[in-house]
C-alpha cells in the first residue's frame, strides 16, 4: 500500500538507534527525505551512509535536542537540506528512573528539558513550515508508564504523561491547519538501554530479552521495526482521519487503552 509519502520531509529525534533507526529507515524506504537527529557525529554518519545505500535521501544533524540552540539548528538544518518540514517525529530520550527520595532537582529539569521542552521546542519551530504546506504529522513518542505509572518511575513517567497531555490538546488546536498530532506509548521494545543493562549485569542478550519478555502477554520484546510501522502509519495518507490519539505498542502489556 501507498503510504503516500513521497517527497516529504521528515525530522526523526533519536535517529541513529533504536525506533528512531528503524523509523528513518522505513519512512525512507516509502520515498520520504529523512533528517535524522542524534548527538553523536559518528553514529549519524553510520546510519546516513546506510539509508543512502538502500536509495533512501537523507541528512544527519548533530544537535541536543534539550537546548533551545539545539532546536533552532535541526529545524534550519532541515529547511536548508529539503526545503521545509512536513513530520515530526519527537523521539529523543531514554528510561530514567528511581526512587522519588533519590531523583534531585537536576534530574527532574534534565527529563523535562530532553523528553518535554526539546519536543515544545521543535512543535513550535515546525508549525511555521507545516502550516504553510497545508498540512503536517506531528508523532510524539512516549511509554505505558505516561499512562500507568508505577513506583520508582521518576522522573520519566511524568514527563512522559506530561508529552501525552500536550499530544491531546494540539492535536484540537491544530487539526484545522491539518496538522495531525498522535502519540505512541511503547512498552518493552529492544533497545539500546538493554543492552546497556545487559551487559553491566554480565547477563547474554537474548537471555536478559527472553526473560523480560515473559511479563509481555504476547511472549517476547517487540523490535524497533514493528514501532517503526506504526509511526509510519500515523505519519501517512492512510491516517489521515486520526488526530489526538495514543497507541500502545507493547505486546499488550499495560492494563489501560
Amino acid at each position: 500500500m501507498d503510504l503516500g509519502l513521497q517527497g516529504k520531509v521528515a525530522v526523526i529525534t533519536g535517529g541513529t538507534q533504536g525506533i528512531g533507526k528503524a523509523t528513518a529507515e522505513r519512512l525512507a524506504a516509502e520515498g520520504a527525505k529523512v533528517v535524522i537527529v542524534a548527538r553523536g557525529q559518528a553514529g549519524l554518519d553510520t546510519v546516513a551512509a546506510q539509508i543512502r545505500a538502500a536509495g533512501g535521501a537523507v541528512h544527519g544533524v548533530s544537535a541536543d535536542v534539550s537546548s533551545p540552540d539545539g532546536a533552532a539548528h535541526i529545524i534550519a538544518e532541515a529547511v536548508k537540506a529539503f526545503g521545509g518540514v512536513d513530520i515530526l517525529i519527537n523521539n529523543a530520550g531514554t528510561s530514567a528512573t528511581g526512587a522519588f527520595e533519590s531523583v534531585t532537582d537536576g534530574a527532574w529539569q534534565s527529563d523535562f528539558d530532553l523528553k518535554l521542552f526539546g519536543a515544545v521546542r521543535l512543535i513550535r519551530l515546525a508549525l511555521p513550515h507545516m502550516k504553510a504546506r497545508g498540512a503536517g504529522r506531528i508523532v510524539n513518542v512516549t511509554n505505558i508508564g505516561a499512562k500507568q505509572p508505577g513506583a520508582r518511575t521518576m522522573p520519566t513517567t511524568v514527563t512522559r504523561a506530561a508529552g501525552q497531555a500536550m499530544t491531546k490538546a494540539l492535536s484540537k488546536e491544530f487539526a484545522a491547519d491539518g496538522i495531525l498530532v498522535n502519540s505512541v506509548c511503547i512498552g518493552l521494545v529492544r533497545a539500546g538501554q538493554h543492552e546497556t543493562r545487559a551487559a553491566r549485569e554480565g547477563v547474554d542478550l537474548e537471555t536478559h530479552y527472553q526473560n523480560i519478555g515473559k511479563t509481555v502477554p504476547i511472549g517476547r520484546v517487540g523490535r524497533a521495526d514493528e514501532a517503526a510501522n506504526v509511526i509510519a502509519f500515523l505519519v501517512s495518507e492512510a491516517a489521515s482521519f486520526v488526530t489526538g490519539s495514543s497507541i500502545n505498542i507493547d505486546g499488550g502489556a499495560s492494563a489501560v487503552f
